[in-house]
């Protein structure tokens, strides 16, 4: 699946796709979670396998998959990614209440906080592999 996901658009388009999660909460129309969940089902395999190891998303992604094979061996990205998921709950539960700027921080700090850990996986590619980083 990352061969897939490591494609620089399936990345970014996930990425860019998060406030998306947000929006059955808002307009309490629960059925829109089946295409937003197909959406995020067939992203990682829409795109043909990455071949420029030059891009950042495609160093993050692969850098994910090395990582997530021993999460304890970088422990900081593993708090990284559960700040990150509590933000975007914060954010869901702010939709839910129809709280706008609890909603659009929630997000946002969501959105920061994963180009903070794209950062990090990268950086691990980079160190993996000798490339020069994104």
């Amino acid at each position: 699946m990352f061969e897939r996901h490591a494609h620089p658009a399936s990345a970014w388009s996930r990425l860019l796709s998060t406030p998306l999660l947000l929006v059955p909460l808002w307009t309490r129309r629960w059925w829109l979670y089946v295409p937003i969940g197909a959406w995020f089902a067939v992203n990682p395999v829409m795109t043909p396998p990455a071949h420029d190891m030059s891009s950042f998303a495609t160093q993050a992604m692969l850098g994910e998959e090395s990582w997530s094979r021993d999460p304890a061996s970088e422990p900081w990205v593993l708090a990284l990614s559960g700040v990150a998921g509590a933000s975007l709950v914060g954010a869901m539960v702010a939709a839910y209440r129809h709280k706008e700027a609890g909603a659009m921080a929630g997000t946002a700090v969501f959105m920061a906080l994963t180009l903070w850990e794209w950062r990090l996986w990268a950086d691990r590619f980079t160190r993996e592999t000798g490339r020069p980083a994104a």
